[in-house]
């Protein structure tokens, strides 16, 4: 397996603090099995925001990808989201849509349903939510980590810079080489 490549780095607007001091620098990595990507990671100087990207590095055509999860044995399959990807699970009531300082993200179906867990935790927080409908959602997302709840996730990518990966060896690699990156990180 190959190391990823240092191809460039660059000083961007930081999204959070907005100075100019966002350092990015980003690698090329040929995945076996997946292919070729691009992964990208920063932090600001000013205020320590951190930025952390990953996609397919050749991009495509405008891709919609389903995947139907029919129990726990679909959960680790892995998913890499790239920052323009809008993710669906319409038999949980879930779009995450990307917004400004979206971020691409690589995790299995289980780690996006734990996302949205806790974001659901959040939400629940207000007091405006009611709290019959925080319970039923809560517990509806909890039956699909258990994988008692089958559901679709649609990826709809504008740019076909997302992938699924379903192979347990191509999986392994690339956690592999993601800790390589992140250890690299400013």
């Amino acid at each position: 397996m190959g190391e990823p490549r240092p191809i460039g780095t660059l000083k961007a607007r930081c999204p959070a603090c907005g100075s100019g001091e966002l350092e990015i620098t980003d690698y090329l990595y040929d995945a076996p099995l997946v292919g070729l990507l691009l992964l990208s990671s920063g932090k600001c100087s000013v205020c320590g925001y951190k930025y952390s990207d990953i996609r397919m590095a050749e991009g495509g055509e405008p891709e919609r990808v389903e995947v139907r999860v029919e129990g726990a044995e679909d959960l680790d399959i892995l998913v890499i989201k790239s920052s323009t990807a809008t993710l669906e699970m319409p038999e949980l009531g879930v779009k995450i849509t990307p917004g400004p300082a979206s971020q691409g993200f690589i995790t299995t179906i289980e780690g996006i349903l734990r996302r949205v867990l806790e974001v659901l935790e959040v939400l629940c927080e207000d007091p405006s939510t009611s709290r019959e409908e925080c319970a039923r959602r809560r517990e509806e997302l909890e039956k699909a980590v258990r994988g008692e709840k089958p559901f679709t996730l649609v990826i709809v990518d504008p740019d076909g810079a997302s992938k699924v990966v379903r192979d347990r060896e191509s999986k392994e690699k690339l956690y592999e080489t993601l800790r390589a990156v992140e250890a690299t990180r400013p």
